[in-house]
């Protein structure tokens, strides 16, 4: 019977203690004169173990609706310390592409880190794998357990346990790549004694085994995460049993107005939404066509049940409010027009929807503002924070702390159960979603996430025009070419919209009525289009006739400026 059956790092084919019989540690000497050699199989070993880590961290996450993954952790820590100007870089070239781009990003970083520790722990000594695997739980630690929704001592404990997965995986990989003493060595004038074939074909075995592991623990753990209590809640609450009060403010239109400051061509003013143009975009946004654009990598999970406000600060009469007082408040639905501040000329992040919830003057009114109190101060439950003047909740725009989005409960990527609303103003100094807190406070005494930055403390929203039809490189045929788009200006609203080709004179657009001056208007007009190749460009007039700021100016610090282009080719 065999009783030899020991790891080489512990005997060596003589039978010695890990020496040759000269004092010299023959288990240090396999790890190095096959390192040049077997430097794939290390790193190979490394990916596996660090794809085990990443993995179990995933399960984690999946079965916990408040402990975030090692990956996520590590994404969430790094958008808070990312630069402004970076944040604007990746907003205005990748949109919302750029925050999904970042994950797989840090799982291939992660990796790549995991084959450089496993090659060196071939190459030189496995405590360097043992010391890296354990810094990555102890960086995983961190980054989770500063998760404002997550219990510190289980996110810790969690990433720790991760990280010994990671150990045992790699120490196991590597004893199967330097095979046991009792292994037949190769033969052949190119075979390396040291490595035998069987420890070759045991060591791939294992490693393609922690391989499908891994994976196979990723996709499972997309299929055991339950249905959180926000996502279930939100299926249950009817909003039809909330008692709503739909409001319609007067809208200038181009007939009505009286001063100009530049000359501008009469627009006709149609009765109804644009549906007939193909590409145009709708009059209302659906939810899930509706621009996302915030810090969370994953949308906090709130359920109703354990949300409250708490309104704070320079008020008379602090309180707090649970759900159930919420949703038994009279509300109010209004279509309301949002932009994301990083929106470039032309660009996607914006949208128009129906948005019903409680003023918030209703609520202020009740905690009795102070004065000098003039910055308007919200939180939300992964500590995000916006600010804003106070004087603008009284100047007659609409602000919200809204519960519905197009008749429906607000979608928990939008900020379920509750979230802030408040129109002509970007979304990065008012539109806090999951909202939990609403402190009053002086203007010089709080800057909120963005504007430690470096982004404008003001963000009044800019007259902007977009086209939509047609798109810039399409090709077109000649003769009567329809254009269209839209326009917004919240909460001046839109006097005219004019299109000019080729540089050549401004011709006025049909547009559509809004419900009114916070929302945007969609304009159409047709182009009598001859061969070639033609640039179109759109500007609009506000409300208070006031045209559409030329540009070009970049997103930052405080909003982009410039004239819609496109290139069309008629053919």
């Amino acid at each position: 019977m065999n009783t030899s059956q020991h790891d080489d790092t512990d005997k060596t084919t003589d039978g010695t203690n890990g020496t040759d019989g000269t004092g010299i540690d023959v288990s240090e000497t396999r790890l190095s004169s096959g390192a040049d050699r077997l430097w794939w199989q290390g790193a190979l070993a490394g990916v596996a173990a660090g794809g085990v880590a990443l993995m179990f961290g995933q399960l984690v996450e999946a079965r916990s609706e408040n402990i975030p993954g090692l990956v996520l952790g590590m994404g969430e820590w790094i958008l808070d310390i990312t630069p402004g100007w970076a944040a604007e870089e990746s907003i205005e070239n990748l949109g919302s592409t750029g925050k999904a781009s970042l994950l797989p990003g840090i799982t291939v970083v992660a990796l790549l880190v995991a084959a450089a520790l496993g090659n060196a722990s071939l190459r030189f000594s496995r405590r360097i794998g043992i010391w890296g695997f354990t810094a990555f739980g102890l960086l995983g630690g961190f980054t989770t357990a500063r998760n404002p929704t997550s219990p510190a001592v289980a996110s810790w404990f969690w990433s720790l346990v991760a990280a010994a997965l990671g150990i045992a995986t790699l120490l196991f990989l590597l004893d199967r790549l330097m095979g046991r003493a009792d292994q037949p060595a190769a033969s052949g004038p190119f075979a390396d004694p040291l490595d035998p074939p069987a420890s070759r074909r045991a060591f791939l075995g294992w490693t393609a085994g922690a391989g499908a592991v891994a994976v196979g623990g990723f996709a499972l753990s997309k299929a055991i995460a339950p249905k959180s209590a926000a996502e279930t809640a939100r299926e249950n609450i009817v909003l039809s049993n909330i008692s709503t009060t739909t409001t319609t403010a007067t809208t200038t239109t181009a007939t009505e107005a009286t001063t100009t400051t530049a000359p501008v061509s009469e627009a006709t003013v149609t009765t109804q939404a644009i549906t007939d143009i193909d590409g145009i975009s709708s009059y209302i946004t659906p939810n899930d066509s509706f621009y996302l654009i915030d810090t969370a990598l994953r949308p906090p999970h709130v359920d109703p049940n354990d949300w409250s406000l708490e309104i704070k600060g320079m008020v008379d009469n602090p309180y707090t409010l649970t759900w159930d007082e919420l949703i038994a408040m009279p509300m109010e639905e209004h279509e309301i027009t949002l932009s994301c501040v990083s929106n470039p000329v032309g660009g996607p992040l914006v949208g128009n929807a129906k948005w019903l919830g409680v003023p918030i003057v209703t609520l202020m009114e009740r905690a009795g503002i102070q004065p000098g109190a003039d910055q308007f101060v919200g939180k939300s439950i992964d500590d995000w924070t916006a600010g804003f003047p106070t004087a603008r909740l009284y100047d007659g725009r609409t602000a919200l702390l809204a519960i519905g989005m197009n008749g429906e409960p607000l979608p928990i990527s939008h900020g379920f159960p509750a979230r802030l609303i408040v129109a002509g103003i970007y979304g990065y100094v008012s539109a806090v979603k999951w909202v939990t807190e609403i402190e009053m406070t002086r203007w010089e005494d709080f800057d909120g996430y963005w504007i430690d930055k470096g982004w404008s403390k003001l963000g009044p929203m800019k007259t902007m025009s977009r086209i939509d039809v047609p798109r810039s490189g399409s090709s077109v045929p000649a003769g009567e070419v329809a254009l269209a788009g839209v326009a917004w200006s919240p909460p001046r609203g839109i006097h005219a919209v004019e299109v000019s080709v080729d540089d050549g004179p401004w011709s006025p657009c049909d547009l559509a009525i809004p419900g009114n001056d916070e929302n945007w208007v969609q304009w159409r007009t047709t182009w009598n289009a001859a061969s070639g190749r033609h640039r179109i460009t759109v500007r609009a007039l506000d409300g208070t006739d006031e045209i559409q700021p030329r540009g070009p100016k970049s997103v930052a610090p405080d909003g982009a400026e410039g004239w819609h282009q496109v290139s069309v080719n008629v053919i």
